[in-house]
């Protein structure tokens, strides 16, 4: 499956999570929803993923996560926040570049329609 099928089915899945929970909630709540629905689709997740920090010739075990991984293949970033902003792209093109991973979704669940809260990062 390619990552744009992929990142459709997330979409949609995500938005029907912000549909039924509506604003207002923890970035842990919409992380656990979202995962039971890309499970339901049939979709590998997994959560929490570490991201470890390899600097030369270490390997850092930092405790970076990313909060969603989908087919191994596209990196979700929850966030409930005011307003997403380069700090937050810039996170998430991090996890794509130190992962090998081309796509990934941010995902504001603090919106009051969703398609106002995601963006797509392509490493």
């Amino acid at each position: 499956m390619v990552e744009n099928h992929i990142s459709n089915i997330i979409i949609g899945c995500a938005i029907e999570v912000h549909r039924t929970l509506g604003p207002g909630l923890l970035e842990s709540a919409y992380r656990e929803c979202l995962r039971y629905d890309l499970l339901n689709s049939g979709l590998l997740v997994e959560r929490e993923k570490p991201m470890p920090i390899v600097y030369k010739e270490i390997k850092l075990d930092h405790g970076y996560r990313m909060d969603l991984v989908v087919e191994e293949k596209v990196v979700i970033e929850i966030k409930t926040v005011e307003a997403l902003n380069n700090v937050h792209s810039a996170q998430l093109l991090t996890y794509l570049k130190l992962g090998n991973y081309k796509l990934g979704l941010l995902l504001n669940f603090r919106v009051s329609v969703l398609k106002n809260g995601i963006k797509r990062i392509i490493n």
